[in-house]
């Protein structure tokens, strides 16, 4: 499997001005950027890239652009979720050709799902495709909360669920995750407030938007974990976290976008029924790119 770590980071879908479509210009330049300042993997397609508001084509149009621009740099894992099980394995089959390293899959459902049929779900899209699945437990999206023992004994049982990003923001799951896998099972952190803790519990990486905004604290956050630093790593935090908790808490398409647009990349506004970030939002956040 292709060696995933680090800050893994997840662009914005960008849409034309009058949101019809995706501006994959925009989208080429974003993806750009962050590779270019570092990004060990880029994620396209997850919360942050308002996957759930897109077209079938609008998805497809983004896988191509993303792998196109990172052209085998660093690893791509792309969010291919979806409602059915049979369109999330349409849409992980086009990941794989389009040459992505990974999928990433949230389960959706309407239903609430029980183990047996969420079990079934990762089932069924392994055995479709070739590609490392990662599965991404959070319940304040999806509704769906998978415990440590189910996630470890799918790891177990089912050929490519090989990790899991973890975002309930819960430090004690990803403890049970290591000590029921014996450490075998790599996990990612997806709680953008966690990332510290979870980086010193032993967390693979960050799975994180922040990059579109602030990259380097990013990278020299994780660094000082990996070098023992535990102090700069602390102060670095420190700095970042009023800026996590505020992308977090507004939407991450929201915020992250009218971040951009405040450090003069335009990239659309999300999709309905998402809206732009609000004046008050946009002093706050001016604010906070400022005082870095």
């Amino acid at each position: 499997m292709t060696d995933i770590h680090g800050i893994i980071a997840y662009p914005i879908t960008p849409f034309t001005a009058d949101g019809a479509t995706v501006d994959t210009a925009t989208l080429a330049a974003v993806v750009e950027q962050l590779v270019g300042t570092g990004a060990h993997a880029i994620a396209p397609l997850g919360s942050t890239g308002e996957s759930a508001y897109l077209t079938e084509d609008e998805f497809d149009a983004v896988v191509d652009a993303t792998v196109a621009v990172v052209d085998g740099r660093v690893p791509v894992i792309v969010g291919a979720s979806d409602l059915t099980t049979a369109n999330t394995i349409r849409r992980a089959r086009y990941a794989q050709q389009a040459g992505a390293d990974a999928v990433m899959v949230l389960p959706i459902s309407y239903w609430k799902l029980g183990e047996r049929e969420i079990f079934q779900h990762y089932a069924s899209i392994s055995a479709a495709v070739d590609l490392p699945i990662m599965v991404y437990n959070n319940p304040a999206t999806s509704g769906i909360d998978m415990q440590p023992e189910l996630l470890v004994r799918m790891f177990n049982d089912i050929d490519n669920v090989r990790m899991v990003k973890e975002s309930t923001g819960d430090l004690n799951r990803m403890l049970r995750i290591k000590e029921l896998s014996g450490g075998t099972l790599p996990f990612y952190n997806g709680s953008n407030p966690l990332v510290l803790d979870a980086l010193l519990a032993g967390a693979s990486g960050w799975c994180t938007a922040a990059p579109n905004l602030r990259p380097q604290p990013c990278l020299d956050l994780y660094d000082a974990v990996r070098r023992g630093d535990r102090a700069r790593a602390q102060e670095i935090y420190d700095d970042l976290a009023p800026l996590l908790r505020f992308i977090v808490a507004g939407g991450l398409p929201t915020t992250v976008k009218a971040g951009l647009d405040l450090l003069g990349r335009n990239a659309g506004a999300p999709r309905p029924p998402l809206l732009p970030l609000d004046e008050a939002g946009r002093a706050e956040l001016k604010g906070l790119l400022a005082d870095a």
